[in-house]
């Protein structure tokens, strides 16, 4: 049986619909979303029904919903026979118990349902307004369909600005993950916290992988889960950056150091954390194709911290637009939203224009496409290389945005090395004193010229 064709979850199973239960009294977003228009019916078990109308009519008279304690009390007070009552006991403990892995896929399939039987009775309420021929009800008919549509939509983005001030003031509320760059680490007051994106701007052949990958590597090296996706290399390219950031061997050595490598990796098999990654097709993947792939992997029993694209260039918009540069911006934004829904930090790199090739410093102005995508982001870093930089194995690395920290602040010739995955910040400056360094050495070649030319005259 479809969704299409049952009036209850029944069709999910037993074991959803607990989990559903588990979902309506633990997350309170959620919940918020969808008991206005779940139905106690909806459920196949009396039971299931009864706990149900318990936390929908607690919500509606508290404006709260109700911990599993609460609902034992209103069980012990509300439920008039024993048996009745330790099954009811019984269910809360497999509700509280039962394993959220799939929490997401659960939320899904519960607001696609709800959301569908709402349209049912919006297009039921049209259908006999039609059938009368009043056709000047469009106004009503429009609503009922757009309120069913909206099903589901949280209204809770709104708050009174003293509430919940205690977690506010609490030391570590964003629990950043750090890059491994202290320098920038410092700089961003520890790392990207999740729900936070961060976008790496460089033009091509820079080290926007490496750089992603050493990101990658240090939360899974602290314990995080990650996910790393990638469009372009191959996934042995991307092991093998990995084994070199562990073994410090470079990736055109690790063949024939096959032994060393594997002894010096050994420590880092056993993770507290797990590395995933993914390799997806660069020509037609969508943000909603990676969220429905990501959602198949939390199903298995994954649970990400972050979440690293490489790169944003490579996801195409879900609708066409006549220019590409058009859909960048809400792929950024889709983006964004994908890492506040799943609760992970994001990182991903954007392609630099032409300009930002030969420039000793890049900046955000310089980034390829739409300009719209620098907009979204919460952290914006730069790299940029010149020719005697690349040779040497230096770069200069400039946060050119933050909503988390201090922006402005230029790292110049750090050491930037593509070969070993290291990236170290030693020396920064400001912008504005970059600026000023620049005229100050502009100057002092004017001045040494003059000193050559009024030496070449006074010789003649």
């Amino acid at each position: 049986m479809t969704m299409k064709e049952s009036k209850s979850f029944g069709y999910l199973g037993h074991t959803f619909q607990i989990k559903l239960l588990n979902q309506l009294i633990t997350d309170k977003k959620f919940a918020n979303s969808i008991l206005e228009v779940i139905d106690p019916k909806y459920f196949d078990n009396q039971y299931f029904k009864l706990i149900s109308q318990m936390v929908k009519e607690y919500f509606e008279k508290y404006n709260t919903i109700p911990t599993f304690d609460v609902l034992d009390q209103i069980t012990r007070l509300e439920v008039s026979s024993e048996m009745a009552k330790q099954t009811v006991f019984d269910m809360l403990g497999d509700i509280k118990e039962c394993t959220l892995e799939d929490h997401l896929f659960v939320q899904e399939k519960a607001l696609k349902f709800c959301k569908q039987q709402e349209l049912k009775k919006a297009i039921t309420k049209v259908s006999k307004i039609l059938e009368k021929g009043d056709f000047e009800s469009y106004d009503r008919c429009e609503g009922f369909i757009r309120d069913a549509i909206q099903v589901g939509q949280s209204d809770d983005t709104s708050m009174d600005v003293f509430e919940e001030l205690d977690e506010a003031l609490v030391d570590d509320f964003r629990d950043p993950i750090p890059l491994g760059i202290n320098g920038i680490d410092n700089v961003l007051d520890g790392g990207l916290a999740k729900g936070e994106i961060g976008v790496f701007l460089a033009p091509t052949g820079v080290g926007k992988t490496t750089v992603l990958t050493k990101i990658a590597n240090t939360a899974y090296n602290m314990g995080f889960n990650v996910l790393q996706i990638f469009f372009e290399d191959n996934p042995k390219v991307i092991q093998r950056k990995h084994i070199t950031c562990w073994s410090k061997i470079p990736a055109q050595e690790q063949a024939t150091r096959k032994e060393e490598v594997l002894e010096k990796i050994k420590p880092y098999r056993q993770g507290r954390g797990k590395l995933i990654l993914e390799k997806l097709p660069s020509d037609r993947i969508t943000i909603s194709a990676i969220k429905n792939r990501i959602r198949k992997l939390i199903a298995d029993g994954n649970k990400f911290d972050m979440i690293v694209v490489d790169y944003i260039d490579c996801i195409l918009p879900d609708k066409h637009f006549s220019e590409v540069w058009q859909g960048e911006g809400l792929v950024m934004r889709q983006f964004e939203s994908m890492c506040t829904e799943l609760d992970v930090a994001g990182w991903t790199a954007a392609q630099g224009n032409r300009t930002s090739i030969s420039s000793e410093v890049v900046t955000t102005d310089m980034m390829g496409g739409s300009i719209k995508k620098a907009q979204v982001g919460h952290v914006i870093i730069t790299v940029a290389k010149t020719l005697q930089q690349k040779e040497m194995g230096l770069a200069t690395i400039a946060i050119t945005k933050s909503r988390v920290g201090k922006d402005g602040i230029v790292f110049e010739n750090c050491k930037f090395d593509n070969a070993t995955l290291e990236i170290d910040t030693e020396q920064s400056q400001t912008l504005l004193g970059l600026e000023q360094e620049r005229e100050q050495r502009n100057a002092e070649r004017v001045r040494n010229a003059l000193a050559r030319r009024n030496q070449q005259i006074n010789q003649q």
